[in-house]
């Protein structure tokens, strides 16, 4: 069982994955991304700090919203943000469309590659082995 505080409140909580923020925090950011969501159709072309102001939620959570891919910058902002890898502008994520399509080539290109004869398997003699300390 792996407990930890949450970020935002501070109450104990049974970590699984992801942000480390309880289940009622992040139900509550959940509805403020709904509320920002909402605001971004009603208000076409609104800035970052504009939907920061009208919906009560802090710069870097719009940002973080934008790197994981939940919102997108409009193509005729003059905000953007920059690729990880190269520093190119784009408008949500990590990492620009070239980029992305070379970590996947290199990714295939590794997962290709894999040795086609099993590892040996240790013998009982074998050095490596597991002991209680005293």
């Amino acid at each position: 069982m792996n407990v930890r505080n949450c970020r935002s409140c501070g109450c104990i909580f049974n970590y699984v994955a992801g942000q480390v923020i309880c289940p009622a925090c992040r139900e509550k950011l959940e509805k403020k991304f709904q509320e920002v969501k909402e605001y971004i159709r009603e208000n076409k072309g609104v800035g970052i700090q504009e939907v920061s102001e009208a919906c009560e939620v802090e710069v870097n959570q719009i940002r973080q919203w934008l790197r994981e891919d939940r919102l997108e910058l409009a193509s005729d902002s003059a905000l953007y943000l920059n690729c990880e890898s190269c520093g190119q502008p784009i408008r949500s994520g990590r990492f620009c469309d070239k980029c992305k399509a070379n970590m996947t080539k290199d990714l295939q290109s590794v997962m290709n590659n894999k040795p086609t004869e099993p590892r040996p398997i240790k013998k009982q003699g074998d050095s490596a082995k597991m002991r209680f300390l005293k």
